[in-house]
């Protein structure tokens, strides 16, 4: 189990103190696949550099399963850093020594001998489906089977844990699924718990059972990737999850009043809500947008709505959608604001 505790990362620079880690405290548990996401700037690559102590936390602490590692000895913190392997965007690969050779050099650098290593990078190149590529080096390779190669050398020390630091960012959609397949069969496999790190929540939802929000250095929302989906509390959340609702301000009509329904599970997504409102109700809601997603086997998403009428039908159409199963209602910031501006 990691667990981070009231964290915090504070940087020098020639203008001044950066605070780029803010009070952080995340349980991990063995086994699971956990995504932290954020923007730019963030602190994504700042927190995922204090787990394994290649940055030293200015505050807090950092516990694998139950030690501090802030407290270990130069030697104890190597050892522990070979339980806790990396791959990155950029693979990372030594470009003039074989796919074999780079899956094997953390083994040679450990002091097993050459022959155990290759046995053992061959067999870890055919884990990665990377079987005939030993003797081939990177440039010969795509960026999907570089990253292979990567995650092969990763596993070669035999980790308990694996981050991944925005390891399909470079990859085309297609790629970045079949990456995201190995590490969610790597991880049913062999029990590693894999943390990754990146901007994107089509990665999140791919692969991860709980996720942390990353806003300015401090986590402003962790759960469940089911539940921060169906009901995403913080705007930092919302943006990530519906990007595309960013340029909605644009078509919001004079004097409307604006919710955002979000539902989740297949038969909340089925139900002719707006329909039925009208007919029940008398509103004639617009829709100013839509988005819809899955995760596992469940159906998420939103229908943004402009109310017509004043408070009260305003008041009538919350209380009407929000007795459907599954469903939540939300008012929209920029309304709320005016409303509370006049």
């Amino acid at each position: 189990m990691i667990e981070l505790r009231n964290l915090s990362k504070t940087f020098m620079t020639g203008d001044g103190q950066v605070e780029a880690l803010k009070h952080i405290n995340l349980t991990i548990q063995n086994g699971d696949i956990y995504g932290i996401i954020g923007m730019s700037g963030a602190g994504k690559s700042t927190l995922v550099r204090c787990i394994n102590m290649l940055e030293r936390p200015t505050e807090g602490s950092v516990l694998m399963d139950g030690r501090d590692m802030a407290g270990m000895s130069i030697k104890e913190l190597r050892q522990m850093r070979r339980k806790i392997t990396m791959i990155f965007q950029g693979f990372n690969l030594l470009m003039q020594r074989t796919c074999l050779k780079n899956v094997t050099l953390p083994l040679r650098l450990s002091g097993v001998d050459r022959k155990t290593a290759e046995k053992k990078g061959r067999e870890l190149l055919a884990l990665v489906g990377l079987p005939d590529k030993a003797n081939a080096y990177p440039a010969q390779l795509s960026g999907g089977q570089q990253q292979r190669v990567a995650i092969a050398r990763a596993l070669a020390t035999e980790p308990d844990v694996l981050l991944c630091d925005e390891a399909t960012s470079a990859l085309d959609p297609k790629t970045t699924h079949a990456i995201l397949e190995l590490i969610r069969d790597i991880n049913r496999k062999m029990g590693i718990t894999v943390i990754v790190i990146t901007h994107q929540m089509s990665v999140v939802q791919e692969i991860c059972s709980r996720v942390a929000i990353l806003e300015n250095g401090s986590v402003v929302e962790e759960g469940e990737v089911s539940e921060v989906f169906s009901n995403p509390r913080a705007n930092a959340t919302r943006n990530l999850i519906y990007p595309e609702s960013n340029g909605e301000s644009a078509i919001f009509p004079e004097g409307g009043q604006r919710i955002r329904v979000i539902y989740n599970g297949a038969i909340a997504s089925r139900e002719p809500m707006i329909a039925k409102m009208a007919v029940d109700c008398g509103i004639l809601a617009s829709i100013l947008g839509a988005s819809t997603r899955s995760v596992g086997d469940r159906a998420y998403g939103y229908i943004l709505l402009d109310i017509p009428g004043g408070p009260e039908e305003l008041a009538k159409a919350i209380a009407y959608l929000s007795a459907v199963p599954d469903v939540m209602v939300q008012v929209e910031a920029e309304y709320a604001a005016k409303e509370a501006d006049v």
